[in-house]
């Protein structure tokens, strides 16, 4: 479904501030697939989700999705395709429009409606207002607010609807709670549980919570100084705990984490 190969990519090459962000990423996903993604800081994890998003091409490799090859795609013509959300709630939406207006710009954006003259049909309003009912927030009651107006997470929970509205081919989830307090961000995990696993969307998710990691999806990887350097999945991952995990990681990777974000999160609770 997803398939990189051999994919680099090094930024400003023959000069002091020279690095290899990517090195010889393969990667394969198959339809359904929902992998977390775990690593240090500048281990290379929203490098990869920006080849992956087309915001720049890979010096070297390809990427393949759905069979078809789009290493050379804009990021816009694979938005239609791949729909993404970042860490600061603030993105993913405009926050002088209305709720309403938003869910109708990544409606359009999404769907057949390619045309310029597209509309916005009754149909349409009730489609947003039922999804919409089903995150639970009373945001179906809202429709003609700004989303300006909303808290973190609520514009968290409607940028992720705004991205899985039209169901995606991959969903790029780019830590995406770690501005939310605990209670909130443990609610917008369980939202992206549910709508991934109802609407069997492929997932890529980068997050510091290290239970998350292992207990959301069907598959964990572990990226560092730009290569991965752990893929694991089916009774390996289900009977692996945290240390188990970092443990994994020092052998692999030759060294300790030392991400604090990282590291405390070994005393969370499970989110979702």
């Amino acid at each position: 479904m997803l398939e990189l190969r051999q994919v680099s990519m090094t930024f400003n090459p023959g000069t002091v501030n020279e690095k290899k962000a990517l090195t010889d990423i393969n990667l394969k996903l198959e339809a359904g697939d929902f992998a977390t993604i775990v690593g240090s800081n500048g281990a290379g994890k929203s490098t990869l989700f920006n080849a992956i998003a087309g915001s720049f091409i890979p010096d070297t490799g390809s990427i393949v999705l759905d069979g078809t090859d789009i290493t050379f795609w804009p990021d816009f013509r694979r938005s239609k395709a791949i729909g993404r959300l970042f860490q600061d709630p603030l993105k993913g939406t405009a926050p002088s429009m209305t709720i309403e207006e938003n869910l109708a710009l990544a409606f359009l954006r999404a769907s057949t409606h390619t045309s310029p003259l597209s509309r916005i049909t009754r149909a349409d309003r009730e489609l947003f207002t039922e999804r919409l009912a089903q995150l639970g927030l009373g945001l179906e009651n809202r429709m003609k607010q700004p989303v300006g107006l909303l808290s973190g997470g609520q514009r968290q929970a409607l940028t992720l609807l705004m991205a899985t509205l039209v169901t995606p081919k991959l969903l790029l989830l780019d830590e995406h709670t770690a501005a939310l307090d605990p209670a909130t961000a443990d609610k917008v995990l369980a939202l992206t549980r549910r709508i991934v696993e109802e609407n069997h969307i492929t997932c890529l998710m980068i997050t510091h919570n290290m239970h998350a990691a292992l207990e959301l999806g069907n598959r964990t990887l572990m990226m560092d100084n730009g290569h991965i350097v752990l893929d694991i999945a089916g009774p390996e991952r289900s009977g692996m705990t945290v240390d188990d995990l970092l443990d994994r990681f020092a052998h692999n990777a030759g060294h300790h984490l030392d991400n604090d974000r990282i590291l405390l999160s070994r005393q969370d609770g499970a989110a979702g």
